[in-house]
C-alpha cells in the first residue's frame, strides 16, 4: 500500500472514530493547501470547509448550503434527516431555557462582556452560536458535552473574528424571515393545512374588526414565532394578563429604552420639535418631541385651545421643555413656519445663544402650495374641477357607468381643505379626461335627462373645454416637483434633510421650464 493510501486510510479511520453518525458515510481529508475536505462515500462530492453539518445536510437531501446527494440510500437519508431534526430541537430547547431565565429578552439587558460563545455540536467545531449571559452572570449552555466547551473563546476557530451579538429575532424560528429556507416540517405541509392556518388568522381579524394593516406591525410575525417556539401547549395570555401585568412590563421595558435614549443627549446633542395640530374634537394640541440620532421620544402634549398662542406663550413652553431635557443637551429646535412660532424661536435664541431655530420643511412646502392655490387662475380651475366632480358624484347613474371602466380610479374631490388637495384633485381629474369626454358625448348620456339639466350643461361645457384641460396639465406639471419633494420630506421612512436643497433646486428649474410652456392667456 502506498503512502498516499495509508494517509487516506488513517484519515478515514480517525474520522469514523467520531461520535456523529454522519462520519460513517464521509471521508475527511486535506487538500494541497492543508484545508480540510469532506467527501461523500456515495456520490463522491467533495466540499471544503463547513464541517460535518453541511455533509449531513447533503446526505439528508436538504437543499441550501450544499446540493443534495443523488445516490444516498433511503435508510441513510432518513437517519440524517432525523439527526438534523434532533439537532434543531436541541437548539430550540436551549432557546426556551434562555427565555425562561430572561423574560424580558436580551435587547435591554445586555451589556459589554455578557456574550458567551457555545458549541452547539460537539463534533462540528466550526458551528458556533452566540448566547448572551443572563442578568446574574450564569452562562446558558445549549447542551455541549463538557463544562469547558460551554465557554468558548471570543474568536471563531482561531480566525480572529469576533461574533456579532445575537439579535432578539434569532431566538424564535429564524426561518420565518422573508427569503429564508423553510424547515422540513413546514415544507412538507399541504396547501390545505396552510390555508386552514391562514383562515384562523383571518377570522380573528374579521371577528374583532382589527384593521388589516395590523399585519405590517413589526411584532406580528414575532408573535407567532414565539408561540411556535414554545410548542402546541402554549396558552395565550388572558384578559387580565394583557390588561395589568403585561402592560406594566411593557411600560417598564419602554422606559428602559427611553433611558438609553437619554444617555445619548450629552454625546451628540438633540433637537426639540413642536408639532401643532387640531384633533377631531377641534382641540388645538401642541406635541413636544425630542429628536436624537438614536430615535425620537415623545415628551408631552399641551392643550392650547383656551390660550392665545402668541410668541411669549410658545417660548415659555419651549423653554420649559428645554430645561427639562437639559440646556447643555439642546442645540436646535424645529417648529411650524407660522409668525408666532418664528418669533418664539427668536425669543428662545435670545435666552440661549447656543440654540438655533429652523422651520419645518414640510410646512414650508405646504405654505408654498397654499399661496399658489390662491392665485386667480388656479382658483378658477379648482372651482371648475369641483363643479365636474360634484356633478358626477351626485348622480349614481353617471358614476356607475364610469366605474365599469377597467382603468377607472376615484377622483379626489377638492374641498375646503388646506395645501395640496387642490393640486391632487386637478391631477386626478386630468387623468380621467378621456373617460369624462367619452361619457358626455355618448348616445346614452345625450338622450338622458342629465344632459338637459342646467348643471349638466355647465359640466358638459367644462369637460369639452380644451383650454380647461390644457391649464390643468400646465398646473400639474408646475407643482409636480414640489409635490414630489413634499412626499419625501413628509415621510417617515428615512431622513430627508439631505434632499431638501437639491429638491428645491430641481423644483425651481422645472418651474421655469413649465412657465415657458404657458400660453399668454395663462397668467400667474
Amino acid at each position: 500500500m502506498s503512502s498516499g493510501q495509508n494517509s487516506t486510510a488513517n484519515s478515514t479511520q480517525a474520522t469514523r472514530g467520531k461520535s456523529d453518525i454522519a462520519w460513517a458515510h464521509v471521508i475527511e481529508g486535506r487538500d494541497a493547501n492543508g484545508k480540510k475536505t469532506y467527501s461523500c462515500m456515495y456520490c463522491g462530492k467533495t466540499i471544503k470547509g463547513g464541517g460535518i453539518n453541511r455533509m449531513k445536510q447533503h446526505l439528508a437531501k436538504k437543499s441550501g448550503e450544499v446540493g443534495p446527494c443523488k445516490k444516498v440510500p433511503p435508510d441513510i437519508q432518513y437517519q440524517m434527516h432525523e439527526s438534523l431534526k434532533a439537532f434543531d430541537e436541541k437548539k430550540m430547547q436551549s432557546e426556551e431555557n434562555y427565555d425562561q431565565l430572561n423574560p424580558y429578552g436580551p435587547g435591554g439587558f445586555q451589556f459589554e462582556g455578557d456574550d458567551v460563545y457555545v458549541n452547539v455540536d460537539d463534533e462540528d467545531d466550526e458551528v458556533v452560536r452566540t448566547i448572551p449571559q443572563n442578568n446574574k452572570g450564569i452562562s446558558i449552555n445549549e447542551g455541549a458535552g463538557s463544562g469547558n466547551k460551554s465557554r468558548a473563546p471570543m474568536t471563531q476557530k482561531g480566525k480572529g473574528k469576533r461574533h456579532e451579538p445575537t439579535k432578539i429575532g434569532d431566538y424564535f424560528a429564524p426561518r420565518t424571515t422573508p427569503g429564508s429556507q423553510p424547515t422540513i416540517k413546514s415544507a412538507l405541509q399541504t396547501k390545505e393545512a396552510i390555508h386552514r392556518a391562514h383562515m384562523i388568522v383571518g377570522k380573528f381579524f374579521y371577528d374583532t374588526c382589527i384593521p388589516i394593516n395590523a399585519v405590517n406591525s413589526i411584532y406580528f410575525q414575532p408573535m407567532f414565532d414565539a408561540a411556535i417556539a414554545i410548542g402546541p401547549g402554549y396558552k395565550v395570555p388572558t384578559y387580565h394578563q394583557l390588561r395589568v401585568p403585561l402592560l406594566r412590563d411593557s411600560k417598564r421595558e419602554l422606559q428602559l429604552y427611553i433611558d438609553t435614549l437619554k444617555s445619548s443627549r450629552a454625546a451628540c446633542g438633540c433637537t426639540i420639535m413642536g408639532d401643532c395640530w387640531t384633533d377631531a374634537r377641534q382641540r388645538n394640541l401642541i406635541n413636544f418631541l425630542v429628536y436624537r440620532p438614536m430615535g425620537i421620544a415623545f415628551v408631552k402634549s399641551i392643550d392650547a385651545s383656551d390660550a392665545v398662542k402668541d410668541a411669549t406663550l410658545l417660548s415659555n413652553l419651549f423653554l420649559e421643555v428645554i430645561e427639562w431635557v437639559g440646556v447643555s443637551n439642546v442645540v436646535h429646535m424645529v417648529t411650524d413656519n407660522g409668525a408666532n412660532y418664528k418669533a418664539a424661536g427668536g425669543l428662545v435664541n435670545a435666552t440661549y445663544k447656543s440654540m438655533n431655530w429652523s422651520p419645518c420643511a414640510a410646512h414650508c412646502l405646504n405654505l408654498i402650495l397654499s399661496e399658489i392655490s390662491k392665485m386667480n387662475h388656479v382658483h378658477e380651475l379648482a372651482i371648475k374641477a369641483s363643479t365636474v366632480t360634484r356633478y358626477i358624484y351626485n348622480r349614481s347613474w353617471l358614476l356607475a357607468r364610469l366605474r365599469k371602466k377597467k382603468s377607472w380610479t376615484e377622483i379626489v374631490r377638492p374641498e375646503a381643505t388646506r395645501f395640496a388637495t387642490t393640486f391632487l384633485a386637478l391631477h386626478c381629474i386630468h387623468e380621467h379626461m378621456h373617460d369624462l369626454q367619452a361619457l358626455v358625448t355618448s348616445k346614452e348620456f345625450a338622450s338622458s335627462r342629465f344632459a338637459k339639466e342646467k348643471k349638466g350643461k355647465d359640466a358638459i361645457d367644462i369637460i369639452l373645454d380644451k383650454q380647461f384641460w390644457n391649464d390643468c396639465f400646465v398646473i400639474v406639471k408646475i407643482v409636480e416637483p414640489l409635490m414630489r419633494l413634499l412626499r419625501i420630506v413628509d415621510g417617515d421612512e428615512k431622513p430627508s434633510m439631505g434632499y431638501v436643497y437639491e429638491g428645491m433646486y430641481r423644483a425651481i428649474k422645472e418651474y421655469i421650464c413649465g412657465c415657458l410652456l404657458v400660453k399668454p392667456s395663462f397668467s400667474i
